[in-house]
């Protein structure tokens, strides 16, 4: 316990230590919200990753999807990398930046109102990035609050206070470069422990063929397929079955 508190204790201070370090990319409006249009693509593709793999996808989905559908939950891991992440840079990224560098533009409702000299369109950019942006901070503050709660054994008010604190800090110190490096710190976080994850559910049981054999056996509540976790498909069969029961096999209805 006292460990897990010290590591704890050593990445707060490593963000705060970013926040000041990095404090002097913010003395201008655009050093504070772009960091002086200096973040780099290895910054920015880490700040992007891990704003998009963040505890919604890391201990939401993941959890929830893995443990209902098993290795077929692999296909919604496939779908947010090649659709939500590289398909976006690749359509939008350099072109974003190009036109908006030009334009001069510091957020995207200011993007899209220069582009498209609307102002009507600035304030809906606007409205819509505030209201939405609340249900997506709320679940990652709730998820990352449950996760702290359950490994280390705080409170979850507090877990949510402090993780709040934290981030007023190292953002109101250095802005968007101290959010693009503590992303950075994050992400290798993230793939650390993502990689130890799977390496040690592989070590328990033997190896990946040993995994899936384990995996195999274990029954999955409303369906009658055997190594239902195991199969590749399952999820689009558990779905199309709950949309249209009378598709499902008699005795599996009855």
């Amino acid at each position: 316990m006292v460990f897990k508190l010290l590591m704890m204790l050593v990445f707060i201070a490593t963000v705060i230590f970013i926040g000041l370090r990095t404090r002097k990319h913010s003395s201008s409006v655009e050093g504070f919200v772009l960091g002086g249009r200096e973040v780099g693509p290895w910054l920015s593709a880490f700040a992007y990753g891990t704003s998009y793999f963040s505890a919604v996808i890391f201990v939401g989905y993941a959890g929830q999807f893995g443990w209902k559908y098993g290795v077929s939950a692999t296909w919604i891991g496939i779908g947010n990398a090649l659709v939500g992440s590289l398909l976006a840079w690749l359509v939008l990224g350099r072109r974003t930046r190009e036109i908006s560098q030009r334009l001069g533009s510091a957020t995207m409702p200011q993007f899209f109102g220069s582009r498209y000299k609307s102002p009507a369109l600035r304030t809906a950019a606007a409205a819509i990035i505030f209201v939405f942006l609340i249900p997506y901070t709320a679940s990652v503050y709730n998820g990352l609050s449950r996760l702290f709660e359950m490994a280390f054994g705080i409170d979850y008010a507090v877990c949510i206070i402090g993780m709040a604190i934290v981030t007023c800090i190292y953002v109101i110190l250095g802005g968007y470069m101290a959010t693009a490096v503590n992303d950075f710190v994050q992400g290798i976080i993230m793939l650390v422990g993502i990689v130890a994850v799977v390496g040690a559910v592989l070590g328990n049981n033997g190896g990946f063929i040993a995994s899936l054999t384990s995996l195999s056996q274990i029954p999955v509540e409303g369906s009658e397929m055997q190594g239902a976790l195991t199969g590749f498909f399952h999820m689009f069969i558990s779905v199309s079955s709950e949309k249209n029961p009378s598709a499902q096999p008699a005795e599996a209805v009855s």
